[in-house]
C-alpha cells in the first residue's frame, strides 16, 4: 500500500521547484510595493517639509520686526458747522457828559428805563450860561446899531460927494468963461487966476467925498463883520444854555446813571479831574445804549476767513435761553488778521425788537461753512509733539518709519484736521510710540473692516 502511494522522485522535484518559484514572485513583490509607498510618502512629506521651514523662518522674522496698526487720513467734507464763541454789544452805545456848568437840578431817568430819542433826562440850572446869554444878546444890538451907523454916514457921504461934484461943474465952468474973457480984454488976467483956483479946490472936494464914501463902504463891511461875530456869540451861548437840559441822543435804554440832585456838574468828557471840590463832578451823567438791533462780534480762524462771506448769516444762541435761536447776519469784517491772534474779527447784527438778548451777553455762533479746499481729518492719537513740532509717523513701502512734520486745524475731540503736511496716500501709525524710531522696519497692519 505504502509504494503505491509515495511520490515518485520526479514529481517531489517539480513540487519543490513550484514552491521555490511561488516564494521569488512574492518577495519582490513586496520590494516593488515598499519602494512605490516609500515614494509616494517622500513626494508628499518633501514639500510639507520645505513648507514648514519657511513657515518656521517666517514667524522667526516676524518675531523680530514689529507689527503696527495704521490707518490712512481721509478728506473732510466741503460742508461744515463751525461753532465760535461771541460776544453781544450794542449796536449803538454812547455815554452822555455835560456840556453846561452848573448844579443839577433834577434827573427824570434812572438805570433799566427805556427812552425815545430827545426825551429830557437832567435839567442843569446854570445861571453864568444864562448872563452869557444876555451879554451876547446885548453885543448883536450894539452891533447891529454900528451897521445903521456906518450906513447912515455912508448916506451922508455920497450927498456930499454928489454936492461936491455940482460945484466942480459950476467951477469948472465959471474958469472957463473967464479964460475967454481974459483973451478978449474984458477982465485982468488975476481974475481968471482966481477962477481956476476955485475949480481946483472943487476938484480937491469931490476927491476927498469919494474918499470918505470908499471908507464909509468899509466900516459898513466891518460893522457887518461884526454883527455876525456876535450873532454866532449869541447862538453858540444860546445852544449852550439849551444844554442846561440833557435829552437822549437815540432811542435805547439807560444803563448807568452816574450823578444826584445838586451836585456841580462841569463841562467836559470826564479828561480833566477837579481836586479843589470834592463835589464837583465831570464824569459822564449817563450810559445809554440801543437794543432793538444788536452786533455779536466773532473772532475767526484765519483758516477759516476766506470762506466767510459779507451777507451769510448765522444761528446764535446762549446758554441761559435754551430755547431760543437768533439769526443774525454778517455785515462787517475788519479785513484784517490780527497778527497776535490770528483771526479775523467778525461783526453781525441780529434784530432785537423784544430786547431779549442784551450788550455784554456771551453767545455762541454757529456758522455754515463750504470749504473749497477741505483738510484731511486723522484721529487725535496719530500725532506726536515733540522738540522737532507737532508730527505724525508714517510707515513708507519699504516698510520703514518716517516722521513727517504737519499743520493742525480745528480739534474735534477725539478726531483733528490737518491743514498741511499730508497728501493722503500715507499710512500712519495709529498709536506711536517712543519705540517707534526714525527709520526702524515695521510691519503695517490694516484695521479689519
Amino acid at each position: 500500500m505504502d509504494s503505491q502511494h509515495r511520490p515518485s522522485p520526479d514529481s517531489e522535484q517539480q513540487t519543490t521547484s513550484r514552491k521555490q518559484k511561488r516564494g521569488i514572485g512574492g518577495i519582490g513583490w513586496a520590494v516593488i510595493g515598499t519602494v512605490f509607498f516609500g515614494s509616494l510618502l517622500a513626494i508628499g512629506i518633501l514639500p510639507r517639509l520645505s513648507q514648514k521651514s519657511e513657515l518656521q523662518a517666517a514667524v522667526k522674522e516676524a518675531s523680530t520686526v514689529p507689527s503696527v496698526n495704521v490707518i490712512t487720513p481721509r478728506r473732510a467734507t466741503g460742508a461744515t458747522k463751525v461753532e465760535l464763541p461771541g460776544n453781544v454789544v450794542a449796536l449803538n452805545q454812547t455815554t452822555i457828559y455835560a456840556r453846561s456848568t452848573g448844579y443839577l437840578r433834577r434827573w427824570y431817568a434812572d438805570i433799566g428805563d427805556r427812552v425815545q430819542a430827545g426825551q429830557l433826562l437832567a435839567e442843569i440850572d446854570s445861571p453864568d450860561t444864562d448872563q452869557q446869554v444876555l451879554q451876547a444878546k446885548a453885543e448883536v444890538v450894539q452891533a447891529q446899531a454900528n451897521v445903521s451907523q456906518t450906513r447912515a454916514n455912508l448916506a451922508k457921504s455920497v450927498s456930499d460927494l454928489k454936492q461936491a461934484r455940482a460945484n466942480l461943474l459950476i467951477a469948472r465952468q465959471s474958469w472957463e468963461r473967464w479964460q475967454v474973457l481974459v483973451k478978449q480984454g474984458a477982465v485982468p488976467q488975476q481974475d481968471a487966476d482966481t477962477k481956476y483956483a476955485t475949480y481946483q479946490a472943487n476938484l480937491a472936494s469931490v476927491e476927498a467925498a469919494q474918499n470918505t464914501i470908499n471908507s464909509d463902504s468899509a466900516n459898513i463891511k466891518a460893522a457887518q463883520a461884526n454883527a455876525y461875530a456876535s450873532q454866532a456869540n449869541f447862538q453858540r451861548n444860546t445852544v449852550l444854555q439849551s444844554y442846561k437840559k440833557v435829552t437822549a441822543p437815540f432811542a435805547g435804554v439807560i444803563t448807568a446813571r452816574n450823578v444826584n440832585t445838586g451836585v456841580l456838574i462841569s463841562a467836559g468828557n470826564g479828561n480833566t479831574s477837579n481836586t479843589s471840590n470834592t463835589n464837583t463832578s465831570n464824569s459822564s451823567l449817563y450810559t445809554i445804549a440801543a437794543y432793538d438791533n444788536l452786533k455779536v462780534n466773532v473772532s475767526v480762524p484765519q483758516s477759516l476767513s476766506q470762506s466767510l462771506q459779507t451777507g451769510q448769516t448765522a444761528q446764535i444762541t446762549v446758554r441761559e435761553l435754551p430755547q431760543r435761536v437768533f439769526t443774525g447776519k454778517v455785515v462787517r469784517t475788519s479785513n484784517a488778521i490780527d497778527p497776535t491772534t490770528r483771526t479775523l474779527l467778525t461783526q453781525l447784527e441780529v434784530q432785537n425788537s423784544d430786547a431779549t438778548l442784551r450788550p455784554g451777553m456771551y453767545a455762541n455762533v454757529r456758522f455754515a461753512i463750504n470749504r473749497t479746499n477741505p483738510p484731511f481729518v486723522v484721529p487725535d492719537s496719530v500725532l506726536v509733539v515733540n522738540g522737532g513740532g507737532t508730527q505724525v509717523a508714517t510707515v513708507t513701502k519699504d516698510h520703514t518709519v518716517h516722521y513727517q512734520k504737519v499743520a493742525v486745524g480745528r480739534d474735534y475731540g477725539t478726531e483733528i484736521e490737518i491743514t498741511s503736511g499730508l497728501t493722503g496716500n500715507e499710512s500712519l501709525i495709529a498709536t506711536p510710540t517712543v519705540d517707534e524710531t526714525e527709520g526702524l522696519r515695521v510691519q503695517p497692519v490694516a484695521p479689519t473692516k
